[in-house]
Order: structure tokens, then sequence, then C-alpha cells
């Protein structure tokens, strides 16, 4: 086996080295510290709060009763249709009709109200159900417009029961501004003509009874 051997025996040496000099800075206090005594002004402030001036106590009071007249429909006998009624396909799409109501207004006025006599009252009375949609232009606020649009839907079909047609054929609903039909949305200057277009009343057949 190969074997390593030491030639000379082991020495050791002195080896002077360089001294390094730094610059060090360091904070001492140059007098005793001290302290001095000042006075605060005192601050006022009003403070509110709620007391209770008399104990607590619970009072009875009588709430008249509301009697309200409710009508239904009842089954009186057994049955199913005896008979179908031919309708005629276009009114089954969003007919309008024609009573453009004034500027945040739900009233009918004659005008309106002989419209409706003539255009949507025989079609009621032949026994079909409707779906009524009202409408409005942009001008006021959205929640205005939805309830505005709402209450002349409703008085499509107050007039309408008041004329006999059973509220069961009658489906209203109000759309506020969410449908309108030309460029008059917000920040869009319109005549008061085509404001008037978007102020609308329609209706379609949903179903026969």
């Amino acid at each position: 086996m190969p074997v390593e051997k030491l030639v000379n025996d082991a020495v050791v040496r002195k080896i002077p080295i360089p001294g390094v000099k730094k610059t060090y800075i360091r904070k001492v206090m140059v007098k005793k510290g001290s302290t001095t005594v000042i006075q605060t002004p005192p601050e006022y402030k009003t403070i509110t709060k709620t007391v209770l001036v008399k104990d607590a106590r619970t009072e009875e009071v009588v709430v008249p009763a509301v009697y309200r007249s409710v009508t239904k429909q009842v089954l009186v006998k057994k049955g199913g249709l005896s008979s179908w009624k031919a309708v005629d396909c276009s009114l089954i799409e969003n007919n309008p009709l024609p009573i453009n109501c004034d500027f945040a207004s739900a009233v009918l006025n004659e005008g309106a109200k002989t419209i409706i006599d003539a255009r949507l009252l025989p079609i009621l009375e032949d026994g079909v159900a409707v779906f009524i949609e009202s409408h409005t232009d942009m001008r006021d606020t959205k929640k205005d417009n939805q309830d505005l649009s709402d209450r002349r839907a409703k008085t499509v079909t107050d007039y309408l029961i008041s004329k006999g047609i059973n509220p069961t054929q009658l489906y209203a609903k109000g759309f506020g501004e969410t449908r309108l039909l030309n460029k008059c949305s917000d920040g869009v200057k319109c005549s008061e003509a085509e404001h008037a277009v978007n102020r609308r009343t329609t209706f379609r057949v949903v179903n026969q009874r």
C-alpha cells in the first residue's frame, strides 16, 4: 500500500500584521438632564347625554278592526272546457293601446276610456285574459317612474273591473323607463313628442278561459 511520509519536521514562524486604524463616533452628555414644570390650562367641554326621565311603562291601545270585502271564485260543479274560441294570433303580441298619459300623470281621461272601450273591452268580454304593460319616459327618477308605471297599469285594470270584467282575466305590470322605444335616455335632449312615444300602455292575450 502507498504511504506518505513527512520529509521535514514542522516549524512555526511569526509574521507581523500591520495595524488597522478606524474612527468611532459616540454621543456624550454635555450637561446633566433636568425637568421643567409647565402649567397646562384646563379645557372645558359640554357633554350631552340621554337620561331616563321616568320609568318605562306599557300601555294597551285598542286598534279598531279593519273590515274588507274579498271577492273570490269558487267551483260550482266539476267540468272542463266545453269549447275553444279562436283568437287572432296578432293579439298574443304586445299591441299598443294609444292612451298616452300626460307627463307624471296616471289619470285616464274620457278619450282614453273611449279607446279602451273600443279596443280592449270587446276582447275581454270574449272570455280571454290579457297582460297589460305600462311604460314611462326617462324624466324623473327611476324609482318614481317605476311607481308611476305601476299606477298607470293599475288605473287601466281598475277601469276594466268597473266595466264588469272579472279581475282574474287581468294581469298588469309597470316597467318604468326600462323599455324605451327611442333614443330618449338619460342625458339625451328630446322633444315632447319623442318623450310621449315612451309614455305608452300595451296589452297582449296570455290565455283563454
